[in-house]
């Protein structure tokens, strides 16, 4: 059994379709680079996954538990949501980062509210933050405002921030899209190491070696629609359809 199954996955806003009829799936420890035009719908995807979208239609299953079923109609209470959205952890194009908070609280903070129904030990989350800002190579910053932090270290943060709820699948929406191109490399390390620790991810990305080099497998998504799919190799040196190769044509390995 996939880790994640993502069956017939649908989403309109209004008369818009920007998801039609998505299905992929996704085994623990690997990492899925997902590439395409700007307005395609992969932040839609992604929100959905995250329940920040609720889909139109289609399924979505984490280790066996259905977490949405189209034919489901029913309202979602805010503490479902809460809990399906706790399999995921997303790191935004722009950190969202809370300003009032240090690196090390903005790492704390969602444990620290979880912990009223989880019961963990306020100690046991101050130590996991610490350990995944050094993970980070943030020591000597945990103390530092999001105002005093570079935008590479902004983003480590928001990364050690996804990872402190201990999501089964991790998230990037253009990790370095916001970051100026001396900054976009300590980010793209980060998530290398992350991946040869077979941390699960999904990354939506326009660095095409990095989607390349980092993935075990790759989605080419295009108006709304998974246009190719395969192993590295098999979409960015061997795609079969024509829109996947006009859309690769510039890129150089």
């Amino acid at each position: 059994m996939a880790l994640l199954e993502v069956t017939n996955l649908k989403k309109d806003f209004g008369n818009t379709k920007v998801l039609k009829d998505i299905s992929f799936s996704l085994e623990e420890g690997e990492t899925l680079s997902m590439i395409g035009s700007s307005g395609g719908g992969k932040t839609t995807l992604l929100r959905c996954l995250n329940f920040l979208e609720k889909p139109t239609g289609g399924r979505i299953t984490v280790n066996g538990e259905v977490l949405f079923d189209g034919k489901d109609t029913r309202r979602y209470s805010d503490e479902e949501i809460r809990q399906k959205r706790l399999h995921f952890g997303l790191v935004f194009q722009n950190f969202n980062l809370f300003p009032q908070y240090t690196a090390l609280e903005n790492v704390m903070l969602a444990p620290s509210l979880s912990a009223k129904s989880t019961g963990e030990d306020p100690g046991a989350i101050r130590k996991r933050a610490e350990e995944l800002l050094d993970r980070m190579g943030l020591s000597e910053k945990m103390d530092f405002y999001p105002k005093q932090l570079s935008g590479g270290q902004s983003q480590r943060v928001a990364i050690a921030r996804a990872l402190a709820l201990k999501p089964d699948i991790l998230c990037f929406d253009e990790p370095t899209s916001a970051l100026d191109p001396e900054l976009t490399g300590e980010v793209l390390r980060v998530i290398e190491g992350l991946a040869r620790e077979h941390t699960t991810m999904i990354i939506v990305t326009h660095e095409m070696k990095f989607a390349h080099d980092v993935a075990d497998k790759v989605i080419f998504l295009d108006n709304g629609y998974i246009l190719e799919a395969g192993t590295p190799e098999e979409v960015f040196e061997h795609p079969k359809e024509e829109r996947t190769k006009r859309f690769l044509a510039g890129y150089e390995r």
